[in-house]
């Protein structure tokens, strides 16, 4: 009919909201398609300056406005990670928090939402940052997203069967 194919997606997507791994994600990469996050940061949560012990930044439209919605006690645990790894190459939470979606499979570019030129920069310089196959890992613990109905159930009826 001479329509133009679909060649990209844009969806949500962060180390907090991994729900694009359940369907889309995998229909995305069968189909060739390239993904783009938009939020890789939650709107901002994932930048490092939400903790548990500062749930106010008081500059971040994240203050008074909760979009994209995160669980908040997972996504302390993720920050605490991404934190203590982000030091350890001298970089920012953000920067390991973009990282990593970076590294996701059929993940092609981010869409970024910096107010300042701070943020850009420092958003922009993610892509320096190569995180190592045990840290992707231990991010990935950290974030896992739970196992639906059926998959919880099919998971624990398959313990200890061969093939497993």
């Amino acid at each position: 009919m001479g329509w133009d194919k679909f060649v990209a997606t844009q969806n949500y997507y962060s180390i907090a909201g991994r729900d694009i791994e359940r369907e889309i994600m995998p229909m995305a990469i069968s189909e060739g398609l390239s993904i783009m996050p938009w939020s890789p940061l939650a709107g901002g949560f994932l930048s490092g300056k939400f903790t548990r012990t500062n749930e106010v930044a008081g500059d971040s439209r994240r203050d008074t406005f909760n979009f994209p919605p995160v669980n908040k006690e997972k996504a302390y645990d993720i920050i605490d990670v991404m934190i203590r790894i982000g030091q350890k190459h001298s970089e920012t939470a953000a920067q390991v928090a973009l990282a990593w979606v970076l590294a996701q499979p059929g993940v092609t570019s981010v869409i970024i939402g910096a107010k300042n030129l701070v943020q850009l920069n420092d958003n922009l310089n993610s892509v320096n940052l190569k995180l190592t196959d045990e840290e992707l890992t231990e991010l990935n613990k950290v974030s896992e997203i739970s196992a639906e109905y059926p998959g919880w159930m099919v998971n624990r009826q398959s313990q200890g069967r061969y093939p497993a």
